[in-house]
């Protein structure tokens, strides 16, 4: 029978004053707040305080309280507009930077400097923002797959009959009455006023996956009560749902023990008993909270708080705003440097003119041009272009959408990818391992008795959804589909079987079907007259067929199935037998396995219905071991992360005999498994040694997840969390980067970075979006390592010819016109490919490496630099003073142009790694294959300083033509320069393989 509250019963709602709210109390919007005062109230109460009866609300006090209360909706996460994102994109450290430096341009009048930056920000800008937008849009789309209906019984007014009907979710208020069925997702927190068999997955609240049996209760609790919310054990739901058999997250003897244990501190949930965890509401058998979805049975309920109200608002509103990324400490750290550089050159150049030369503020412009010249102004154009273009091709290709461009970056620089087991490395789907006889010994005929439990129950207790237990051992019993195919063409096995006369006498023709491996004589499930079953319900955890075997007149076979310690109670055994089996059944729960135990009877044939006490005096059979079925994908693609750098740390609320279990299977070694108890006795700084060494966390609260990931980012580690739920979301914002599937809950979808648009976890995915962000870190590694060092090198070159010659090194419009022709060559880095050796590790900014690389090369750059000028001063004196500065300015600004294409060339990353072993050189003097856009820029770029001097556009600029002897001696400089550039990159390359 379906369960009816005390309220349901009575048909409507006495009128007097509002019943009093102990430890609770009506929230603003006159939502009942969930609390432990809401769980003694009876439903009467309930519906009393919210003014509302189990007839529901009529349209007029709908529409009254929606206008009073809002929408139920979460708080609205306003949309960025187009001037917002543009004005957030300022921020950026280095767009800061050229802005600062825009400033100072135009301070000095150097109009042309200043128009240029103000174009590189704009355009770094709406890059950026254009794909930020376009990955919200991709969000919205996944956002409209969500269900946006719910069942209300509504009444047109009140002395009308209600009527159900689909109404927008967000139209939901307190005091309506929903309906529940299998497959719904709960719309708000609710209270149930009636339920027939109904079971739903909080996972999305809590991290347990196993269903929660859900049923009125009226009665308040009471001390020593077994079953949460106080509710008399015969008042228990007879229904069969997923919970079924005793394997509800409490192990092979029911003792909150077993592998498939649930969350830590969850000693038992729903009706199966044990304490009340500090969650509290959560486990409370009469409430249903939003973001949590109906499996199995249906049911009515009340709303009792809607929108901002609701636990599934409150857990996203407790979240702490995410700290810097990995790409943010990165950005910064390089930023303060060159800004540091920047502050510091001005005044040298000024003071050093001054000093040595008389000069005054003359020199500004050209102090002002140096420091210009050190700053990569293309960076962010670079970066916004690198992040934009690998986030539109992974949205493409690999279905995976990323919110926010910096957290590609930190998908290339992650070495520790967290991650929960069900969904990512086992499907949540249960699959027979073994099937085991009294003495541990491998026995067919324990799974045929499963089977047969498993196919009368599914046939005879009308359940609304099939078990997935059930589903599994009838998967498993290879004779029902042998069978199947044999019955096929056959008369029907159950019109056979109805045409049995009630003595349970044979019918001619009525022929078994014989296996091999069951047994001698053994028949197929189906091949039984089903008589009975007495389904699950939580008290018992256990169900019972009722079977008629063909041949043996007379006498009923009882077939049980459950939890190990619930069936062996109901054995004919001694103590010392049953402590033995239960020992037994332990031993295989620590090998990760749920187990099932099997027992049958034979009673004489009779007419009387079978109940719960017939399961007594039964001969155990045996026991059946079930894991949970691995992702298909999942041991390569943890394989594939491995051989990458990444280390792969699972945190679970399952047993950690479960877990290590599945790592296994996996190829992945669970090593010594670490328990939430553990880690609560740990300082922080025992906490990051022992995760640096453990792989598998288990019985891990929301808590537990977000310390662990803490600690992982405080010991040096770049980390990426892979969570779908509400209680992922602290773990979600304490990584550099968070990651959900399309089919998270909205609250998570909204708090990570990326989000995988396929279908569910997939690590493969991921692997996809990490070479996605390496190759982007990559690109703008190499782009800084060239620019910066080169830009370096010229500075030193500057100041030093600044104090040495009578004239200035550089005019500000060379210096200029040199630094827009080096960035628009650097701009095709976005479309360089990448060596595959330069992504076989986690690739990251870090601004110590790069300041070591950018003094050596920059310093080597120098010294060509300087080896030039000599060349000028020695063997290029022109008939006057003017000729000698014109010649001079041309000679270093083409010498300035080749070098910065060789730096491109021979510093470019990967390029030699990428040839193939055994071929020339000549193949890939600019690229791998042919020549790549970095080599057709480099060569353009070396065009551009042999030509521009002799063309129309020299003399405007200061230069002059350059005589032949020039020509022969710089091809000597550039040799040489090219020899040292390349002794140098090998012997960066043999230190970095060194460490």
């Amino acid at each position: 029978m379906p369960e009816t509250s005390e309220a349901e019963e009575s048909g409507r709602i006495a009128p007097g004053p509002p019943a009093p709210l102990p430890s609770a109390s009506p929230a603003p919007g006159g939502a009942v707040v969930i609390g432990g005062g809401l769980r003694e109230l009876t439903s009467l109460q309930v519906l009393r305080t919210l003014d509302t009866g189990p007839r529901g609300l009529t349209d007029g006090n709908a529409a009254e309280r929606l206008a009073r209360f809002g929408e139920n909706t979460l708080p609205a996460r306003r949309t960025v507009s187009w001037p917002g994102r543009f004005l957030r994109s300022l921020r950026d450290p280095f767009t800061a930077v050229l802005l600062c430096l825009g400033l100072v341009s135009a301070a000095v009048a150097a109009w042309g400097a200043a128009c240029v930056i103000t174009v590189l920000v704009v355009v770094s800008c709406v890059l950026r923002s254009a794909g930020e937008h376009r990955a919200d849009r991709s969000m919205a789309g996944l956002r409209d797959l969500v269900a946006t209906t719910a069942t209300v019984l509504r009444r047109a007014d009140g002395e009308a009959a209600p009527v159900a009907r689909e109404i927008p979710v967000d139209e939901l208020v307190p005091g309506d009455v929903v309906r529940l069925g299998p497959g719904d997702l709960v719309p708000a927190d609710v209270r149930l006023l009636r339920a027939n068999n109904l079971s739903v997955n909080q996972a999305a609240l809590t991290g347990e996956s196993a269903p929660v049996v859900k049923h009125p209760v009226d009665a308040p609790n009471r001390p020593g009560d077994r079953r949460t919310g106080g509710a008399p054990t015969d008042n228990a739901p007879t229904g069969h749902g997923p919970a079924h058999d005793g394997l509800t997250r409490n192990g092979p003897t029911g003792n909150g023990n077993g592998p498939a244990g649930g969350g830590a501190g969850r000693k038992g949930y729903g009706p199966t008993g044990g304490e009340v965890p500090e969650s509290g509401s959560f486990d409370a058998p009469q409430l249903c909270f939003q973001g949590s979805s109906v499996m199995a049975g249906s049911g009515t309920a009340v709303v009792v708080a809607t929108g901002a109200h609701t636990r599934f608002a409150a857990a996203h509103d407790s979240v702490h705003p995410r700290g810097p990324s990995a790409f943010d400490r990165s950005v910064h750290g390089i930023s303060w440097i060159l800004i540091r550089f920047m502050l510091l050159t001005p005044p040298l150049v000024l003071m050093a003119n001054a000093a040595l030369r008389g000069r005054g503020l003359e020199t500004l412009p050209f102090a002002v041009a140096v420091a210009v010249g050190l700053t990569p102004e293309m960076l962010p154009v670079i970066v916004t272009t690198c992040l934009a273009r690998g986030a539109s091709l992974l949205a493409r290709v690999h279905g995976v959408i990323v919110r926010r461009l910096p957290a590609l970056h930190d998908l290339g620089a992650v070495d520790v990818l967290c991650l929960d087991k069900t969904g990512t490395l086992t499907q949540d789907r249960p699959v027979v391992v073994r099937a085991l006889d009294a003495d541990g010994r491998d026995d067919p005929e324990v799974l045929h008795w499963a089977a047969v439990n498993a196919w009368w129950t599914l046939q005879l207790a009308d359940l609304p959804v099939p078990d997935a237990l059930d589903e599994a051992i009838l998967d498993a019993d290879d004779s029902l589909g042998e069978a199947l195919l044999v019955a096929h063409d056959a008369t029907d096995v159950r019109d056979t079987a109805d045409a049995a006369d009630a003595s349970g006498h044979d019918v001619p023709g009525h022929d078994r079907v014989e296996v091999p491996g069951h047994g001698r004589g053994a028949a197929v499930p189906f091949d039984y007259d089903g008589i009975a079953a007495v389904p699950f319900d939580p008290a018992r955890r256990l169900s019972t067929a009722v079977v008629r075997t063909p041949g043996r007149l007379g006498l009923h076979t009882l077939v049980v199935k459950g939890a190990v310690e619930n069936v062996l109670e109901r054995c004919a055994l001694d103590d010392a037998e049953r402590q033995r089996l239960l020992a037994l059944a332990a031993d295989r729960a620590d090998d990760g396995l749920r187990l099932l135990a099997v027992a049958t009877a034979e009673r004489p044939a009779r007419q009387r219905a079978y109940t719960p006490a017939d399961e007594r005096g039964l001969t155990f059979t045996g026991f059946v071991a079930l894991r949970e079925e691995l992702v298909p994908s999942a041991a390569d693609a943890l394989r594939v992360l491995a051989d990458r750098g990444v280390t792969v740390k699972v945190l679970t609320g399952d047993h950690p005999g479960t877990v290590a279990r599945a790592c296994r299977d996996l190829g992945l070694d669970p090593g010594e498994v670490c328990t939430a108890d553990g880690i609560d006795r740990l300082t922080d700084r025992e906490l990051a040694e022992l995760a640096d060494r453990t792989t598998v966390f288990a019985r891990c609260t929301p808590e537990h997840k977000a310390r662990i990931v803490s600690t992982l980012r405080a010991a040096g580690h770049t980390t990426g969390f892979l969570g779908d739920g509400v209680n992922d979301l602290p773990a979600l914002h304490a990584a550099d980067v968070g990651i959900c599937p399309r089919d998270a809950v909205d609250v998570a979808r909204e708090s990570a970075g990326v989000v995988l648009a396929g279908h569910g976890k997939d690590l493969t995915a991921i692997d996809h979006a990490i070479m996605a962000g390496r190759h982007s870190s990559v690109t703008i590694a190499t782009y800084l390592r060239i620019t910066l060092s080169s830009n370096l090198g010229n500075v030193i070159a500057m100041l030093a010819a600044g104090l040495l010659l009578p004239f200035l090194p550089m005019l500000p419009a060379q210096a200029l016109v040199q630094n827009l022709c080096f960035d628009a060559a650097q701009l095709t880095f976005s479309y360089d490919r990448v060596a595959p050796a330069a992504l076989r590790r986690p690739t990251m900014l870090r601004p110590r490496d790069f300041l070591r690389f950018i003094t050596a090369f920059g310093a080597l750059n120098a010294v060509a630099d300087l080896a030039t000028f000599a060349v000028l001063a020695l063997a290029l004196r022109g008939p006057g003073g003017t000729d000698d500065e014109a010649l001079f300015h041309s000679g270093w600004f083409t010498e300035n142009l080749l070098t910065q294409a060789l730096v491109m060339v021979l510093l470019r990353t990967g390029r030699r790694t990428a040839e193939a072993p055994g071929t020339s050189g000549a193949r890939g003097v600019f690229g791998v294959r042919g020549i790549s856009p970095v080599g057709r820029a480099a060569a353009a770029l070396a065009v551009t300083g042999l030509l521009l001097p002799l063309s129309p556009l020299g003399p405007p600029l200061g230069m002059t033509a350059l005589p032949s002897v020039y020509y022969l001696l710089l091809v000597v400089v550039l040799g040489l320069y090219a020899v040292a550039l390349a002794v140098a990159r090998r012997r960066h390359e043999n230190r970095g393989a060194r460490k």
